[in-house]
């Protein structure tokens, strides 16, 4: 039996440590979006599978019996032909979704559908954080003209896309005070983030709290009707059950 972990994200890093010794015949897969990655102790892929013609090849050709999904929240694409596919070849899968993230009664958000939306809340005069990395930045091009920042893992390869942004690298985790301090150095009035959950990256919800900084929270995309865990020792007690 071979499983396939499907990656990116804290969880399945832990779940990476833990296959490796519990079941080591199974498959990591990177989509390749972060440049420099730290291994994960399994075997490892890198990169598109060359649509869905090429993952059912990569499936069949890899012998793969079941299917762990523990890519991030929008991740919505590929959660979708997952989870299809392996309904239809007869391939167990689940998904490790982690809770969404829920507004205290001190919290200042707005939930909004869609990236297109943030310039029609944000005032012209405001700066803006955008922690939802690079790869949706363009679709926020109507935030041109506001103090914009855009914090990365990698330095950027290419300019900003709109007047008035730049480019801050980082890599997490990082704390509460550190969140606290950038932000109040930056001057930042609205906090943009995508509804991602997870403890380790709540820290800017909460300086943004501490700050009174207004939250623009990005609504998850709908996800399949599939088996679906929260914890990654529920996902663990899946594979060992398999």
């Amino acid at each position: 039996m071979t499983v396939l972990l499907l990656a990116g994200t804290g969880e399945a890093r832990q779940l990476a440590k833990e296959l490796s010794v519990m079941r080591p015949d199974t498959i990591a897969s990177l989509s390749g979006a972060t440049r420099s990655r730290a291994a994960l102790g399994l075997e490892t892929r890198i990169g598109g599978f060359g649509g869905e013609a090429g993952f059912r090849v990569f499936l069949a050709k890899k012998k793969i019996s079941a299917i762990l999904d523990a890519t991030h929240p929008f991740a919505a694409a590929i959660t979708e032909r997952t989870a299809r596919v392996a309904q239809e070849l007869g391939i167990p899968y689940l998904q490790l979704l982690r809770p969404r993230w829920r507004a205290g009664p001190q919290d200042d958000w707005v939930e909004i559908e869609r990236e297109e939306e943030a310039a029609l809340i944000i005032p012209g005069a405001a700066c803006v954080f955008l922690a939802t990395g690079r790869q949706t930045l363009a679709r926020f091009t109507g935030l041109a003209g506001r103090r914009t920042y855009c914090r990365q893992i990698d330095p950027p390869e290419h300019l900003f896309p709109f007047a008035g942004g730049e480019f801050i690298i980082g890599r997490p985790p990082f704390s509460v005070e550190q969140e606290v301090e950038l932000f109040a150095r930056l001057g930042v009035d609205w906090l943009v983030v995508k509804n991602a959950g997870g403890a380790a990256s709540h820290t800017k919800l909460d300086a943004a709290r501490q700050l009174g900084i207004g939250v623009l929270m990005i609504k998850r995309p709908a996800t399949p009707q599939s088996a679906r865990v929260e914890t990654v020792k529920e996902a663990l007690e899946w594979v060992a059950q398999l």
